[in-house]
């Protein structure tokens, strides 16, 4: 079934936060019903900056048009390698020069095996064999039905253009148009966007497993109440996606959000801080660095009724009793692994007032070498943010931003502070 994509920023500011800035980018279609993909992936791709040209087999034009693909890219699209709009009639080498990197989405088992066989007998098989393959690399996302992906001479054939050096973005799991269920669906039009900027993305944290927890917690009442916070995790999500960029592995603790899980992360969803402490304490044994932007919950009822608290006929209030909730960065902060060097704990404090004061004792308290500060009520739930970075030297306050460049900004700069015991 399809996915639906997170949430994006303004269009505008989209494109000049993006790692496809500036990328002019060939974008292939071949055979498939998965085209109607490729039409929603073209807007994505021009609204973060980059420039599309459109090159579609003639199977691809069975299933969407020219017109559209173009109207879409802003530019003529390329069927033919008789095309004589270039001057030299050799779309073939004009078009695969000019471009950063070739993608084909959706590539079709028929056009995977012509990759693997070297043939060139259209103008976009012709294009991939005539670029530049140190220069253009060639990303395919394959789409088809589940017995073609895995019939062995497909798999065969993947194998083979990868060893020849193309990269290979993997394919989605679930219904399919046939009818049929399984592998073989082209990844969503925002998770191939997602690859894309990736590829470019230097990878300052290649090899690394990153541990991320983010949203609210939910504390409950009785069973159909609770106490929580305004924490949307949009900041958190947006870390956990620029650490995958920047080559990590990354592992995201999530408390109750409604947000689509970053393509390449792992998820584990949680409600309450000590479920958040418990999956977050498990994954630690095995991290690199710990991102702590969760906004957890600092108390908890001391007991939880066990059916809804109904209003009392004389009107008195119900009388609550609350205990205090784990520390989670804390108790992760003074670990043996953390206090050893193997773990790198970056702490975040959601403060009201008086951010430098607050949270720069938060730091020493927690035992962090780095804590992110931002004021919390201006930032809940928004796409942008303005965060304060903490550490023994001092602070130093980043320009407002959304929270998708705070988030690049801020991985780059944990890569560039990881100890070289983790280095």
């Amino acid at each position: 079934m399809t996915t639906a994509a997170p949430a994006l920023t303004d269009p505008a500011a989209l494109a000049h936060e993006s790692s496809l800035h500036g990328k002019h980018l060939l974008l292939g279609l071949t055979g498939g019903v998965a085209c109607y993909k490729a039409a929603e992936l073209c807007r994505l791709l021009i609204k973060a900056g980059a420039s599309v040209q459109v090159v579609m087999t003639e199977a691809a034009c069975e299933f969407i048009t020219p017109v559209t693909m173009q109207a879409l890219s802003g530019r003529a699209v390329y069927c033919s390698q008789w095309d004589a709009r270039q001057p030299n009639n050799m779309a073939h080498i004009n078009l695969s020069r000019e471009a950063d990197a070739m993608l084909l989405a959706p590539c079709s088992a028929d056009f995977i095996a012509r990759l693997a066989q070297g043939r060139a007998d259209e103008l976009l098989s012709l294009m991939c064999l005539a670029r530049p393959i140190e220069r253009v690399p060639l990303l395919v996302a394959p789409a088809m039905n589940r017995e073609m992906w895995l019939h062995p001479s497909t798999q065969r054939n993947l194998a083979q253009i990868a060893q020849d050096g193309a990269l290979l973005l993997g394919v989605g799991h679930g219904e399919q148009a046939c009818g049929e269920y399984g592998e073989g669906r082209m990844l969503e039009p925002w998770q191939l966007l997602q690859e894309l900027a990736a590829h470019f993305t230097p990878k300052a944290l290649a090899g690394r497993r990153v541990l991320v927890t983010a949203g609210p917690t939910f504390e409950a009442i009785d069973p159909v109440r609770g106490l929580t916070n305004r924490s949307s995790g949009k900041m958190g999500y947006a870390i956990a996606q620029a650490a995958w960029e920047a080559g990590a592995q990354v592992t995201l603790v999530s408390g109750p959000v409604a947000l689509q899980t970053p393509h390449g992360v792992s998820r584990i969803d949680v409600q309450s801080a000590r479920q958040m402490l418990d999956a977050a304490a498990a994954q630690a044994q095995t991290a690199d660095v710990f991102i702590a932007t969760a906004a957890v919950a600092d108390w908890r009822p001391a007991e939880v009724a066990e059916q809804k608290i109904k209003k009392r006929a004389d009107g008195a209030m119900p009388a609550l009793q609350f205990t205090e909730n784990p520390d989670i960065l804390a108790t992760i902060a003074r670990s043996d692994r953390a206090r050893q060097g193997l773990l790198y704990c970056v702490g975040f404090a959601a403060e009201s007032e008086d951010l430098l004061a607050y949270a720069s004792a938060k730091r020493q308290r927690k035992g962090v070498p780095l804590l992110v500060g931002n004021i919390g009520p201006n930032t809940f739930g928004q796409d942008d943010n303005t965060i304060t970075l903490f550490d023994e030297h001092g602070h130093q306050r980043l320009p407002t931003a959304s929270k998708r460049v705070l988030a690049r900004q801020l991985v780059q700069e944990i890569a560039r502070r990881l100890p070289r015991a983790i280095q």
